[in-house]
């Protein structure tokens, strides 16, 4: 009997072992933080798909939205809507993940994405 139970004990502590490491190393790579440079070089220009790869999901997202009267301003400065491509903006928010000191992190990344590319990015501690 007592054999059993030691097997049981050192099974059930092999297996919480095995967990703690396995999800300290997901969250590693979820969580990492980077520099300004890091996070510019690294994903600027970059699609939707490799921003959730590397960061998981963003804790908001937002889509513009046409503002009233833009139709009537391009039609004065000379542009075509009915042959233009449609554009489509979206803005994606993580929190916490860009350092601008060793020891501290913008409080929000804004990365604003046109037709599912990242074409700008922003950090912001005062939102």
């Amino acid at each position: 009997m007592q054999f059993t139970i030691k097997k049981l004990l050192s099974s059930l502590c092999l297996t919480a072992f095995l967990f703690a490491t396995l999800s300290s190393a997901q969250a590693g790579s979820k969580n990492k933080t980077y520099t300004e440079d890091e996070f510019l070089n690294g994903f600027s220009g970059k699609t939707k798909q490799v921003f959730t790869e590397k960061l998981g999901k963003p804790f908001k997202t937002e889509q513009s939205v046409k503002p009233s009267g833009a139709s009537t301003v391009m039609l004065k400065a000379g542009a075509d809507e009915k042959n233009s491509k449609p554009v489509k903006v979206e803005m994606w928010y993580y929190k916490n993940i860009v350092r601008y000191d060793p020891k501290r992190t913008y409080k929000e990344t804004e990365v604003t994405f046109v037709n599912d590319k990242a074409m700008n990015i922003a950090f912001f501690n005062n939102r």
